[in-house]
């Protein structure tokens, strides 16, 4: 029996695979680190039992928007990525999807995005509006700022604020630290993630805290995870976390070291793959708070 996909002409199952590239579904590393952060704050700001309802819509908005993200980041790359070895084939660069078929299809995702903010409250559908203009802001701001990967780190932890905001009406400042904690996190792995790249961006003047850091990357990398670290113990002292959330912390701190390990002498390979093992950090730190209130209902 053919599959759905398999009823339709060639031409048109190429061309959806090539916009699904073109929103890396085919690489679903950005969704987990997207989704993580977002489902410590639904958890911690329904004390172990988010609404099911919020739960759903911004499982599905992760994806969306980590979806439209990678859109825009490709349009506004198309004269970049041609020239950077690790991007030359991406759908835009190598003319499987035009410019304006980009565009149109990440209006068609801004459109969904509108639908699941519209079913949100007034607060929430605010921070929605201003992590949108940081997605849209995010793949230009690389080009005359030093620290992109902070603007990354906010348009990312939006996502904490707003899961906040849509169970209790308001953000306290617990979520304002979860955030922090997610933004700092995004910061790090976003940084390997540059290092991979970092001969490239400097012959064509894109900026990136890879190459503002420099030869002190790794101590700097080290230093935020240090600070990473000690946010997420004040938040668990601020929401009275027991053992198997600091076991969590414990756990990811070895992670953080092995993932300085690994990129140790800076091959791009190896801080890609510094990279791609980070989205465990946020795994094990959610376990950690599923099962402290697994355990303490």
């Amino acid at each position: 029996m053919k599959s759905p996909a398999e009823w339709l002409p060639p031409h048109l199952r190429t061309q959806l695979s090539n916009y699904g590239r073109l929103m890396r579904i085919d690489k679903p590393i950005g969704y987990w680190l997207l989704l993580w952060p977002t489902l410590w704050a639904l958890w911690l700001a329904g004390d172990g039992h988010p609404d099911q309802g919020l739960f759903v819509v911004f499982v599905i908005g992760v994806f969306v928007m980590r979806s439209a993200g990678c859109v825009m980041n490709d349009y506004a790359d198309r004269k970049i990525d041609p020239y950077v070895e690790r991007t030359r084939d991406r759908p835009i660069a190598s003319g499987a999807v035009a410019p304006l078929e980009a565009l149109t299809l990440f209006a068609a995702l801004g459109l969904i995005a509108i639908g699941l903010a519209a079913m949100l409250n007034r607060p929430a559908q605010i921070l929605a509006a201003i992590g949108a203009g940081l997605t849209i802001v995010y793949p230009f701001i690389k080009r005359f700022v030093s620290v992109p990967q902070f603007i990354l780190g906010a348009a990312f932890g939006m996502a904490v604020p707003m899961a906040y905001a849509a169970q209790l009406g308001e953000v306290p400042v617990i979520g304002w630290l979860v955030f922090a904690a997610a933004l700092i996190w995004a910061v790090i792995y976003d940084t390997f993630y540059a290092m991979v790249d970092r001969e490239d961006d400097q012959k064509i003047g894109v900026k990136s805290t890879a190459i503002l850091f420099g030869d002190m990357d790794l101590f700097v990398i080290g230093g935020l995870q240090a600070l990473m670290l000690a946010t997420l113990v004040f938040i668990g002292l601020r929401t009275d976390m027991g053992f198997w959330y600091y076991l969590s912390v414990a756990l990811s701190a070895c992670l953080m070291a092995r993932h300085l390990w690994l990129a140790r002498a800076r091959q791009p390979s190896a801080c890609f793959q510094a990279f791609l093992e980070n989205h465990r950090i946020g795994l094990v730190v959610f376990i950690g708070i599923v099962l402290h209130y697994s355990f303490n209902p």
